[in-house]
């Protein structure tokens, strides 16, 4: 059930007066709230939010992030959090260099832990204050971060059975180039040129 406008409404007005210094924009396109914070006041901004009275964001949903290569600030980390008793949600980002680190909320919300480890095992952003900072989804040893978008679609190393050593080994991929470059662009945004293509041949 999405909340009315009017909620959204009170939410930016109080976040604005009362967080101003941590708080770069605020958006509500599309009846959704996305808080862009400064990431050096990350911590204080998502306690306020879990305490204070007129917010009550107290359920942690998600924590990832977004690569953008080209960007100077190339990661985006973003926080979903619920708040219950307003029946409301909220998006908080925060930009960050590579390289950067941003600051644990683990002792804010204690599910923050493995939604932390995700996002660096995926992307390698590090998140200071982790009590346990280490990969959680690929393999002990496993080199590279395989949601940035510069990362070879065959990885780095293969994983087979061999048949004479009677177990399984782990071998670097030979690839023809050791980079593939990509326009980063949706395969649907090339559906128009594959229709005209098709009407072509059929015209034929």
């Amino acid at each position: 059930m999405m909340p009315p406008p009017e909620a959204n409404c009170k939410l930016v007005q109080h976040l604005g007066e009362c967080k101003r210094d941590a708080i770069l924009n605020i958006d509500t396109s599309f009846n959704e709230t996305t808080v862009t914070a400064v990431a050096s006041s990350i911590v204080n901004l998502i306690e306020f939010l879990k305490r204070d009275r007129q917010c009550r964001f107290t359920t942690l949903i998600d924590i990832t992030a977004v690569d953008y290569p080209g960007r100077e600030r190339r990661f985006d980390v973003i926080y979903h959090f619920l708040s219950m008793a307003l029946r409301q949600r909220l998006r908080v980002k925060v930009g960050i260099r590579e390289g950067s680190a941003v600051p644990s909320i683990f002792d804010i919300h204690a599910s923050a832990n493995w939604f932390e480890r995700e996002v660096f095992d995926m992307y390698g952003i590090q998140f200071s204050g982790h009590p346990d900072l280490r990969r959680i989804l690929t393999d002990y040893g496993f080199e590279g971060h395989p949601l940035r978008k510069d990362f070879p679609l065959t990885g780095f190393t293969e994983l087979r059975y061999d048949e004479e050593q009677k177990r399984v080994v782990y071998q670097p991929v030979n690839l023809v180039q050791e980079f593939r470059q990509f326009d980063f662009l949706s395969p649907w945004e090339g559906a128009d040129q594959i229709r005209a293509d098709r009407a072509h041949e059929n015209d034929e």
